[in-house]
């Protein structure tokens, strides 16, 4: 017999059949002496299903009465209408089998609410608990309406490289990646720094901090395209908002320029939004009960709403004359910071905003140069409680501003030679952005720790499993 998934059960409550189910225990409450009742989860929901256990089955009192939370088991019988409040069916149990047993004295999940903190030290057990079994499928039902957002409007998922030899932001904030024998430092060359030509790749090698140049290339071929995988950063940030591993989706788009780069980012996010609250009424439900009473209201909020757009230069104007002493002082050509980015979502548009036209001093070589000279032909997308949520960019599809925007990077352009060639060869008005997934769905489930929106937190001094 093959065993059915609670969710599907509740669902369609196929009252008077004989099925199977298979999950773990997460309360065991015993009426008088010849009954038990179960309460079984599998992960494919919220939701339990309650089994009706008796003593006419064999193993009723030297395995079913010692039943505790985590124990897995398999139980057939047959699924009945059920008087009872907050149900509408439960299993008359006709068979249990325990495949494993939790001992109550040592297994750290029990019947109380436990702290984010405390389930962050046992992540191989946290998934189990309603929340962070809750962020799981909703992390899994939004990774594939990405993919099917970016199919339904004609774009090619390509997949980038996670080693590269290419630093896209341009910050050295990269993992080196090497078979070198640290025990035995390789020779140094005359400049003392580590020859990398007895490396594996013959070069210098890291982790990815981005997909985009990658595909670039391919959006120069296929018009359309977008890469959604893991990318990395070295950077020694112990905020609720940074990872050193982390996943990103970036289109890229031919013949795109900034504003329907933008249309696009507004119209992608709201989309992931608006699949969330179809997909996952329960999972949002338990996180406004429980991590955000705002949350359900502030998420229809945002898709019902044009998000606000203005310059860097109004957005730097706006925060020199609120009158509020920031810890980070507010000049033209600085970068926004976090208090200055939740500033103007929270308080002054008290929605999502688009920033656009950074300085081109503190943006990387690739964004497309404006006209006064000063800016660049940029957009970040601002949530409240987040920060940036999208970077993105008209690049520069032109050869001579490109190589000079090099050069005031301090690229060596011998190595992006191929990426010069983008622009010898048809080169084309192009666009693209970031979206960072952990932060979007750090918003849609109202954690506030970024740490807990992802299987496997990645930060400094913690690379655990």
């Amino acid at each position: 017999m093959k065993y059915s998934r609670i969710k599907k059960l509740l669902q369609e409550k196929p009252v008077d059949q004989t099925i199977e189910v298979r999950g773990w225990v997460r309360t065991r409450r015993d009426a008088k002496a010849n009954f038990s009742f179960l309460s079984l989860n599998d992960g494919s929901c919220l939701g339990n299903l309650q089994i009706i256990a008796d003593d006419s089955l064999p193993n009723f009192t030297n395995e079913i009465r010692k039943l505790s939370v985590g124990c897995a088991l398999r139980a057939v019988g047959i699924l009945k209408d059920s008087p009872a409040a907050g149900q509408d069916v439960e299993l008359l149990a006709t068979e249990i089998e325990v495949y494993g047993w939790a001992p109550v004295e040592t297994y750290p999940l029990q019947k109380k609410r436990h702290s984010f903190e405390f389930l962050r030290e046992i992540a191989h057990l946290r998934p189990r608990t309603n929340s962070l079994g809750a962020v799981a499928r909703v992390r899994s039902g939004l990774s594939q309406a990405i993919h099917l957002f970016f199919k339904e409007r004609g774009f090619f998922y390509i997949h980038t490289p996670i080693i590269t030899t290419s630093d896209c932001e341009g910050a050295g904030e990269m993992f080196c990646v090497t078979t070198l024998d640290l025990k035995n430092p390789p020779h140094l060359a005359e400049n003392g720094q580590v020859d990398f030509s007895k490396d594996f790749f013959g070069r210098q090698a890291n982790l990815t901090v981005s997909g985009q140049l990658a595909a670039e290339i391919y959006a120069m071929a296929l018009g359309n395209v977008y890469t959604f995988g893991p990318t990395f950063r070295a950077e020694n940030s112990n905020t609720s908002r940074h990872l050193a591993e982390f996943w990103m989706i970036e289109p890229e788009m031919a013949f795109c320029d900034l504003t329907d780069d933008i249309d696009l980012a507004e119209e992608f996010v709201k989309h992931l939004i608006r699949e969330a609250l179809a997909q996952f009424p329960e999972e949002i439900e338990l996180f406004t009960r429980f991590v955000d009473p705002g949350l359900t209201e502030r998420l229809n909020q945002v898709i019902s709403r044009d998000f606000s757009r203005i310059t860097y230069t109004e957005a730097v104007t706006l925060l020199e004359k609120s009158g509020r002493v920031f810890e980070y002082p507010v000049n033209w050509g600085t970068d926004l910071q976090s208090e200055h980015e939740r500033f103007l979502t929270e308080e002054v548009f008290k929605q999502p905003i688009v920033v656009t036209d950074y300085p081109k001093s503190i943006k990387p070589f690739y964004m497309r140069e404006n006209a006064d000279g000063r800016t660049v032909a940029n957009m970040d997308i601002l949530f409240p409680g987040i920060g940036e949520i999208i970077g993105g960019s008209q690049r520069e599809e032109r050869l001579a501003q490109l190589t000079t925007s090099m050069a005031r990077a301090g690229l060596n352009q011998q190595e992006y030679e191929w990426y010069l060639d983008l622009r010898r060869f048809g080169t084309a008005p192009h666009a693209g952005f970031g979206l960072g997934f952990e932060r979007i769905i750090q918003f849609i489930t109202g954690m506030s720790n970024i740490r807990e929106v992802i299987p496997f937190p990645r930060t400094p001094g913690t690379a655990d499993y």
